[in-house]
């Protein structure tokens, strides 16, 4: 190991690193809080002045990071504006998003950014660690090219690792400490130090053999996910023309002890991972002459389920007597997931935006998030359910624990529950 090597990692080993999280989101935010709490100075980057101020506070925006967490950590944690708290950062996490295009290919402008950002402040005896989600090979051409570019040797004056962000907001089991972490450098010495950095703060570390492995780990991941979710949005499109319960046959599948795993059809996927990670797998794969018609498949499937929503939503009221145009639609939850305020990629936002095209009259009521745009605008979520009688139907959107669906059920005129939680409830619920 190098001079540089050794130093670093007994500054790592010592807790004596300044470590500086850049973006202060759902990945970095929790990250920033564990390296504090492990008793390292931490410094949150971020150009977001108003999260910034909120942190510096102690007043979390993040649900997965109580307040009290940010009180907790006061003596080691703030949050700045100022990119030049990159300067005395001995190890710098850059955890910012990777969202697609509109055309449906990656975008990688916030991570160029970053690096632009870093650049002009590197230093020798840095680790630079990427955990945003990327293509195979993205940490040694956006980042670590670029620093050899100024003169610095990676693996000898800076040490540069990808280690793939694994968060799942409201989890009440796994937390950023409880989740395994793999880590991959771009040298040996690079994986070795990024690894003892982790090992302080998580209870398990992973190490690889290279960067571009570590990046695909992540893409599989959620590769795995998608292609599955898409299988069971097939299966449930099939099961409804057969007039089979999906839901009936997914719970009887998952008495089989070996060889399945439950997935369930929704309206879509949402959040930063399902949705956009695979294309940035088939988006490289094709600089290889590789086709991966698999994953295209699942993504298309799973990217038509708010309009089989629709289809069926307007056959639900055609059977009722009703138009969609002449309807009023409350859509119950619009989070990507339950228990989460983070509308990400949300399939009831565009499902929303299909039911507006349509000229349907629609709100929607969600516990976790007072507002969101739709393609007419901003629009604010009704503020609780005694209405809910009013409406022609209840789309069930999203299963949040803390909605009293006993109340929807009984005052409800009509409910389409595209979440299955509501199957067996009465004649007037119809289940996707």
């Amino acid at each position: 190991m190098s001079d540089n090597a050794s130093a670093l990692q007994r500054k790592i080993e010592g807790r004596q690193t300044q470590v500086t999280v850049m973006g202060l989101g759902y990945v970095g935010l929790p990250l920033a809080v564990e390296f504090a709490r492990a008793g390292f100075k931490t410094i949150g980057y971020d150009p977001d002045s108003k999260k910034v101020d909120s942190l510096n506070r102690s007043v979390s925006y993040i649900s997965d990071v109580p307040s009290e967490s940010l009180e907790e950590v006061e003596g080691n944690f703030s949050a700045t504006t100022d990119p030049d708290c990159l300067k005395g950062a001995d190890v710098v996490v850059i955890c910012v998003p990777t969202p697609l295009r509109k055309t449906r290919d990656p975008d990688l402008s916030f991570v160029i950014s970053a690096v632009e950002i870093l650049i002009p402040r590197l230093h020798d005896n840095m680790l630079v660690v990427l955990e945003s989600t990327t293509y195979p090979g993205s940490t040694e051409e956006l980042l670590a090219k670029r620093i050899e570019g100024c003169g610095f040797e990676v693996g000898k004056d800076i040490f540069v690792a990808f280690s793939p962000e694994r968060v799942d907001p409201a989890n009440p089991v796994y937390k950023t400490r409880d989740i395994p972490k793999v880590v991959g450098g771009i040298t040996p010495q690079c994986g070795e130090i990024a690894s003892s950095l982790y090992e302080a703060v998580v209870g398990q570390v992973y190490r690889v053999s290279s960067a571009r492995t570590a990046e695909m780990v992540k893409l599989l991941e959620n590769t795995f996910r998608s292609v599955n979710i898409g299988l069971v949005n097939e299966i449930a499109m099939i099961c409804h023309k057969m007039g089979i319960d999906v839901w009936e046959v997914i719970e009887s599948a998952k008495t089989k002890p070996f060889g399945f795993m439950a997935f369930y059809p929704g309206p879509g996927i949402g959040g930063h991972c399902i949705p956009c990670d695979p294309l940035y797998l088939t988006w490289k794969a094709r600089d290889y002459g590789i086709e991966p018609r698999l994953v295209e498949l699942a993504s298309q499937i799973n990217y038509y389920m708010p309009h089989y929503v629709l289809d069926r939503l307007t056959d639900i009221l055609n059977e009722e007597g009703l138009a969609l145009s002449r309807s009023r639609i409350l859509v119950l939850g619009v989070a990507y997931k339950k228990n989460v305020s983070d509308t990400r990629e949300s399939p009831a936002i565009e499902l929303m935006n299909l039911l507006l095209e349509k000229r349907a009259r629609v709100d929607f009521y969600d516990p976790w998030v007072e507002e969101i745009r739709t393609s007419v605008g901003p629009m604010r979520g009704i503020s609780d359910l005694s209405a809910v009688g009013d409406y022609d139907c209840v789309l069930l959107t999203t299963d949040h624990d803390n909605v009293d669906y006993d109340f929807v059920v009984a005052n409800a005129k009509l409910i389409f529950d595209t979440r299955g939680r509501l199957r067996g409830k009465g004649e007037k619920v119809r289940v996707l």
